[in-house]
């Protein structure tokens, strides 16, 4: 079977929420397999529990697809500046078309490196291209991944991914990218191929279609992904105090990690930090409080296309609950979930790092009851009762030691939620490295 129908009839599977999108794919299936030879499928060596040498591909930096964006795009480009947690020889990048209802036409895609600044280059992009071809067609639903593009890149670097869309579509995009990305004018053709930022005159806060890049390094032994709601998204991340923001600065606690990850681990044991945080999300389905707009985007729904598809995945951090409680959802409800996840994980041999629920001022007696059932659930035998494999400690930086159904004070961006610049820093700190190490590949 040709891996893009493969690829397309799985959408069959999809959740109820995607349930349009996932049968007009199968509807379109045969006639876009051939109507465009150039529609890529995933690149052969891919998945976790692969050894070194057969397949050295990592995922360096993520974002999940969530929505539509509000405007379509019309034959333009876009720029999107990605943050890579680990650096390579060469990169390969991912284009989705999760939500969308119609094909998703890609003439042109550069990679190059970025001063994370502006819509410039440093240096001239470099070609992308998609089973040997410039031009991809993306069916609704579907998805495809680049070819290797030679592009030597290191630990922190910013990658401006460009591409050129044709036609008129509405694109799938990342809500947060906590950094401004840049768009030419509708009609204003195919810009991928300039090193200046000149024709990039229009900014967007999400990021549009490109939901992951992938490094090619031997010498690493992992990728792990953060996997969460909006406290692992990185809302609060650019917080830096009263009237103070800092943008694109990457200061999330995954990319603090990262360069915990490189600057103290050793060579043998380095690791990739990937984002696969939505925020708004549940890690249950069912809860009845959910809002419309992330309904079918719970933990497991999304599991395959946001975690398991990604490249060289040995750990997941798991940091699910503060959604689900003021959801309606109860402590067996989010046990259940966790360990459905946790199963499935484990199963593709990626072990599961779980951080206990974070307080928030607003839970009710009950929700905090159900908060500490779920507590002692992820911190018995520190290894979730033997179904996850450590435990990220993140309820205890967090907790204000005079008020623990707050968040401590200094870490507090002012809604009792989500930790500001100096608190997700705390959450780096806090983490073993060498319990992340035990996921690492021989």
């Amino acid at each position: 079977m040709h891996r893009l129908l493969a690829r397309v009839l799985g959408l069959a599977q999809a959740p109820p929420a995607r349930g349009v999108a996932a049968a007009l794919a199968l509807t379109l299936a045969s006639s876009v397999l051939a109507a465009s030879a150039s529609t890529a499928a995933a690149p052969a060596d891919t998945g976790p529990g692969r050894g070194p040498g057969v397949n050295d591909w990592f995922t360096s930096w993520a974002a999940s697809q969530q929505s539509l964006a509000p405007a379509p795009l019309r034959d333009q480009s876009m720029r999107m500046i990605t943050h890579l947690s680990q650096g390579g020889d060469a990169v390969r990048i991912r284009v989705q078309n999760t939500f969308g209802e119609t094909p998703l036409t890609v003439d042109a895609a550069t990679v190059a490196r970025s001063g994370g600044k502006d819509a410039a280059t440093e240096g001239r992009p470099r070609p992308v291209t998609f089973d040997g071809r410039r031009q991809v067609v993306v069916p609704p639903g579907g998805e495809v991944w680049s070819d290797r593009a030679v592009l030597r890149t290191a630990a922190q670097d910013d990658i401006a991914v460009s591409l050129s869309v044709s036609g008129t579509v509405a694109p799938g995009r990342h809500d947060s990218a906590f950094r401004t990305n840049y768009l030419t004018p509708p009609g204003s053709g195919d810009h991928t191929a300039d090193p200046a930022g000149t024709a990039f005159t229009e900014t967007t806060g999400s990021t549009y279609l490109v939901s992951a890049v992938d490094v090619h390094n031997p010498r690493l032994r992992g990728s792990l992904v953060a996997y969460g709601s909006s406290v692992v998204d990185g809302t609060g991340s650019t917080n830096c105090g009263p009237g103070c923001s800092r943008p694109g600065a990457d200061l999330r606690w995954t990319d603090d990690l990262a360069r915990r990850i490189t600057s103290e681990l050793p060579a043998a044991r380095q690791l990739a930090v990937a984002n696969a945080g939505i925020g708004g999300t549940t890690s249950a389905a069912a809860c009845p409080g959910i809002g419309e707009s992330v309904r079918g985007l719970d933990a497991s729904a999304r599991l395959d296309r946001d975690v398991l598809s990604l490249h060289g995945v040995t750990g997941v951090l798991y940091y699910y609950g503060t959604n689900d409680l003021p959801a309606g959802c109860d402590a067996a409800q989010i046990q259940a979930s966790y360990r459905e996840v946790f199963q499935r994980l484990r199963a593709a041999g990626i072990k599961v790092y779980v951080t206990p629920i974070t307080p928030r001022p607003g839970y009710t007696d009950q929700n905090n009851r159900d908060r500490h059932a779920v507590g002692t659930f992820v911190s018995k035998w520190n290894s979730c009762g033997g179904t996850c494999d450590g435990i990220l400690p993140f309820d205890q930086v967090l907790e204000d030691p005079v008020r623990p159904n707050s968040i401590h004070p200094p870490y507090d961006t002012g809604d009792g939620v989500h930790a500001n610049i100096a608190g997700q820093q705390a959450l780096a700190d806090i983490i073993s490295l060498p319990m992340l190490a035990a996921s690492a590949r021989r």
